[in-house]
């Protein structure tokens, strides 16, 4: 097939770091690989694209339209400006098809994927990792949220299948569903989850036990709602009864500079290494440093979020620590595939901590268990095949017209 991948986020830099940015760059590597020709359009890129994308860009098999960045005077103009440009965006669509499929990547004032697929009868997947207008207006203002909420209401009635990241996402856009008109055509689409999933022959476990201290680890944007500030304290208090552990600390964010002072202050400045921000590429040889790998997420927290890192973690068997929030509970299966302490208690985390630090056999038993529980069905393969199947498409499909028209 030939398929319009639309991420008109100016937020998500899609060959970037962020998580966003691996979880797009996963989704289009997967449909490259079943054979499918990619047209992505995005505002941004941020960077090369991995080294097999960077060969379909070659051969002709993803074509990638920048978009640009979108500026204004304060939040109601960017608005302005977002609506305007996403209007200029179905256009292009429209120019630069035919498609069989779309697959769009919901940002908070984008309709234009979702849009074409109707217009021209094609299917579409309209895939939500957050209530957007909510995370608008808390972190960085939002205008005119009876507009935002028109949007996701439009594009998911225009969608064929609408694949949230995690059942209280699904919960709001079925809420946001309920309070739209009905449509025209008079069909519901579909709301389905899947959570993220991992790339477990990009992710493996190490090759050999390495000969080192007591590691244990953390890969993700350091920002306050992913709760590092808790593991640097339990972190501290398991020193106490193991000397020699260190924290390995991967990414970068806001919080990096307070991270570095509460590490002085507590004493363990010299145990812990924070290595900047990692290309996705380079994130498994960051696993191996690992004995443990830890999501010390914050009680009370947003708990809609799918954790991209806790599959990674599991690919690379690693024995995950992660906090009894939001979706995590659903995700490590405690004391066999991985183990949840309370979030926001350093207390607790540094004496799990502390029991896998002494028994080598536990952290073993429990990181193969997480291999195989990823291997056998949270691979990007797993999941991208789930959503088109919903659309009601296979992931391997024969020619399509549209293929045949611009061969």
């Amino acid at each position: 097939m030939r398929i319009a991948y639309v991420c008109a986020d100016p937020g998500i830099p899609v060959f970037g770091t962020k998580g966003a940015s691996v979880h797009v760059q996963e989704v289009l590597r997967v449909l490259l690989e079943a054979g499918h020709r990619i047209d992505l359009f995005c505002r941004r890129t941020d960077g090369a694209p991995w080294p097999a994308m960077a060969a379909a860009v070659t051969e002709g098999r993803l074509t990638v339209h920048e978009l640009g960045r979108i500026t204004g005077t304060d939040v109601a103009d960017r608005e302005r400006r977002a609506l305007a440009a996403d209007r200029e965006l179905r256009e292009l669509l429209a120019a630069t098809g035919p498609f069989d499929a779309v697959y769009e990547r919901y940002s908070l004032w984008s309709t234009a994927g979702t849009a074409y697929a109707r217009d021209h009868g094609v299917p579409a997947v309209l895939e939500v990792n957050a209530p957007l207008p909510e995370e608008q207006a808390r972190h960085r203002g939002l205008a005119d949220a009876q507009t935002a909420h028109a949007i996701v209401r439009q594009a998911a009635r225009d969608a064929s299948v609408v694949v949230c990241v995690s059942e209280p996402v699904a919960d709001w856009v079925r809420a946001q569903l309920a309070a739209a008109p009905a449509p025209d055509h008079g069909r519901e689409p579909k709301v389905v989850v899947e959570a993220n999933g991992v790339d477990v022959a990009r992710v493996t476990p190490a090759g050999t036990a390495a000969d080192r201290p007591f590691t244990v680890g953390f890969v993700g944007t350091l920002k306050p709602w992913h709760g590092t500030e808790t593991l640097v304290a339990a972190h501290a208090l398991l020193r106490r009864s193991v000397p020699d552990a260190r924290l390995l600390l991967v990414g970068d964010g806001p919080q990096a500079g307070a991270l570095r002072e509460q590490a002085a202050a507590l004493g363990i400045a010299d145990a812990v290494e924070m290595t900047g921000a990692v290309a996705p590429i380079d994130v498994p040889a960051a696993l191996h440093r690992m004995d443990v790998a830890t999501a010390p997420y914050p009680d009370g927290g947003e708990g809609y979020f799918s954790p991209l890192k806790v599959y990674e973690y599991m690919a690379a068997g690693l024995p995950v620590v992660a906090s009894a929030v939001g979706q995590l509970p659903s995700v490590v299966d405690h004391s066999r595939t991985g183990f949840l302490v309370p979030g926001s208690d350093p207390t607790a985390l540094a004496a799990m901590l502390r029991v896998l630090a002494t028994d080598r056999y536990l952290r073993e038993r429990v990181g193969q268990a997480a291999r195989r529980h990823v291997e056998s069905a949270h691979t990007w393969t797993h999941v991208v095949e789930r959503s088109l199947a919903a659309a009601g498409l296979p992931l391997s499909t024969p020619l399509q017209p549209a293929e045949v028209a611009s061969a």
